[in-house]
């Protein structure tokens, strides 16, 4: 399977997608779009699309990020949606998922920083991509928005402080608000990247300071992220054969 990641910021980095790539034996393209790498033309030569995360927003303009090209990004994901491609969002991600389908990302109630938990709602429970998941599972935020939701959406998990945090947009197409994909690596890249902002919100009850990052263990999520995407895939090829 061929995969490709959209990568916003050096310090928004795939983390557990490339080990489950290479442990899958899958190939991995890149968009890194912070070092003015360009996108596909289409999605021709993909498989599962992944869009990563970013301080960005939907809104950026160009003249505020010159790499960062949100209309652009939007007409590949629906492309991508269009050919019958599997696609995941993640936080600034998810919320161009929804974008590119008419639905406007919005602000969360909460900022989220470190691990907390997310809870399964009665839909996610009976879905066969998350019911290994458990009723509430500890995963990893850095967000401060959401992704929006189109009529055909369906909520598959909530926290405490963002009610959209998974979401799916079809069979093949999801928005994770939080971020599965965080390892130890990938943390300290976004310590390194936001120390000066995380000292600035510790009277936030959802944002973690460094210490406690860097204590969180991100081994049991990552595996359960790696079950949601092997069943991804089999549905994709399912769908394929059809």
């Amino acid at each position: 399977m061929k995969v490709h990641f959209i990568v916003h910021e050096a310090f928004e980095a795939p983390g557990a997608y490339e080990t489950w790539v290479r442990e899958r034996g899958h190939a991995a393209s890149y968009s890194r779009v912070y070092a003015n790498q360009a996108l596909p033309a289409n999605a021709d030569a993909i498989d599962l699309l992944v869009i990563l995360g970013g301080p960005q927003d939907p809104a950026t303009t160009l003249e505020q990020c010159p790499h960062f090209d949100a209309a652009a990004e939007c007409r590949l994901i629906g492309q991508a949606i269009d050919a019958g491609k599997a696609v995941v969002g993640i936080c600034l991600g998810s919320q161009l998922i929804g974008e590119a389908l008419g639905a406007r990302f919005e602000h969360s109630p909460e900022k989220e920083i470190g691990q907390f938990p997310i809870s399964l709602t009665a839909e996610g429970k009976v879905n066969a991509k998350f019911a290994h998941f458990g009723e509430v599972l500890q995963v990893g935020h850095w967000h401060n928005d959401m992704p929006g939701l189109t009529a055909d959406a369906t909520i598959i998990a909530t926290s405490e402080g963002c009610p959209r945090q998974i979401i799916e947009y079809s069979k093949l197409v999801y928005g994770f608000q939080c971020h599965m994909e965080f390892t130890r690596e990938v943390v300290e890249l976004l310590i390194a990247a936001s120390e000066r902002e995380l000292a600035t919100l510790l009277d936030r009850r959802f944002v973690q300071q460094p210490a406690a990052l860097r204590a969180n263990n991100w081994d049991e999520m990552n595996r359960k992220l790696f079950v949601f995407l092997d069943k991804l895939l089999e549905e994709y090829s399912v769908a394929g054969a059809g």
